[in-house]
C-alpha cells in the first residue's frame, strides 16, 4: 500500500500519491469508474481535480456518490473575481454531487495582474473565504505553473493562511538555480506553517514536439516503467511532499505501483542517464515557456 502522511495541518492523513483526476476529462463515465477503481484497489484516499478539467468533475461526482466518506475531495478555480469564483464553488459542488468539498484551491495563481485581483477587494479569496464560513468548503489553497510559481506561493502564503500549496517537481526543474532556490524556500515556509505540498510533472519528458502518437495529456511523459519509478520517487523520496498523478490515465497504474514501493532518492547519476537517454526537457524556461500548451 501507499505510504499516508499528514496532509499540512488539515487533519487528514492523505496518500503521498493524489489522483490527478485531469485523467478523467475527456472519458466516458464507464471509462472513468473503472480509473476511479483502481484508486480502491491501491488505497488512494484523496482526488484533485478542478472545474477546467474538462468533464473531470462529472466525471467524478458519480462515482463520489457511494465513495464520499473515503476520500479527501479537492477541486479547483481559474475565478479570479469575487462573483466568478463564488459561482465557481457552487458549480462544483453540484458537478461533483457533494454538500462540501474538502479543498478548494485558487488555479494557477502566478501572473501578477490576475494574482491583485484574486486577493485583491472583491477578488476570489473572499469569495473562498466565505465559502468556508458558510460550511461549503473546509480548506483554501493555491497553485500555479512555471518558473515562477515557488516565488508567487510564497508571497501567497505571506499574504493569506492558504492550507495547501501546488507547484511542479521533478529532476530537470531543479537545475534552475533559482527555482531550486525558490522551491526550497517555499518547503521551509510549508514545514514551518504546516501546509501542505503537492507536486506535479513529476514524470513529465518533455512538451509535445512533431510525434503524431495519442496525446492524453498537454506535455509527453515517460513511459519507460523503470524511468517512471525513478521519477516517482525523486519526489516520494523528499518527505513532506505528496505527488499528484499525470493526465495521462494509460500511466496510472504504472505510477501507483512505483509509489507503492519503497521511495529513496534516486542517484543524481540515475538521474541524469534517464535525462541523456530519454531526451528529458523542462517544461518550462525562464521568459520562454511559463505556462501550459
Amino acid at each position: 500500500m501507499i505510504e499516508k502522511a499528514p496532509f499540512g495541518r488539515t487533519g487528514h492523513h492523505s496518500t503521498r500519491a493524489l489522483f490527478g483526476a485531469a485523467a478523467l476529462g475527456a472519458m466516458k463515465q464507464e471509462k472513468a469508474d473503472q480509473v476511479l477503481d483502481l484508486l480502491l484497489e491501491f488505497g488512494i484516499n484523496h482526488i484533485d481535480t478542478a472545474a477546467s478539467y474538462g468533464d473531470s468533475e462529472l466525471r467524478v461526482g458519480p462515482w463520489m456518490k457511494q465513495h464520499r466518506k473515503e476520500f479527501f475531495l479537492a477541486t479547483k478555480t481559474g475565478d479570479r473575481t469575487y462573483a466568478g469564483a463564488r459561482d465557481s464553488v457552487q458549480r462544483s459542488l453540484d458537478r461533483l454531487c457533494v454538500d462540501q468539498l474538502d479543498l478548494i484551491q485558487l488555479h494557477n495563481l502566478v501572473d501578477e495582474e490576475e494574482w491583485r485581483t484574486a486577493m485583491g477587494p472583491g477578488g476570489a479569496l473572499e469569495a473562498l473565504i466565505e465559502a468556508r464560513e458558510r460550511g461549503w468548503v473546509r480548506f483554501i489553497g493555491v497553485t500555479g505553473h512555471g518558473t515562477r510559481v515557488a516565488a508567487m506561493h510564497i508571497r501567497s502564503l505571506a499574504h493569506f493562511a492558504c492550507d495547501s500549496v501546488l507547484l511542479p517537481l521533478n529532476y530537470t526543474m531543479l537545475t534552475l538555480p533559482q527555482y531550486a532556490a525558490d522551491f526550497e524556500r517555499l518547503m521551509t515556509i510549508c514545514r514551518e506553517n504546516e501546509v501542505a505540498v503537492q507536486t506535479i510533472k513529476s514524470i513529465a519528458r518533455r512538451r509535445w514536439g512533431d510525434s503524431t502518437e495519442r496525446r492524453f495529456s498537454w506535455y509527453e511523459p515517460l513511459r519507460d516503467a523503470e524511468a517512471i519509478r525513478r521519477a516517482v520517487h525523486f519526489v516520494l523520496g523528499r518527505s513532506g511532499i505528496f505527488l499528484n498523478t499525470s493526465s495521462d490515465a494509460t500511466l496510472l497504474r504504472t505510477t501507483l505501483e512505483a509509489a507503492s514501493k519503497d521511495a529513496p532518492l534516486p542517484p543524481d547519476e540515475a538521474m541524469q542517464e534517464d535525462v541523456s537517454r530519454f531526451e528529458i526537457q523542462r517544461l518550462f524556461e525562464p521568459g520562454v515557456f511559463e505556462g501550459v500548451s
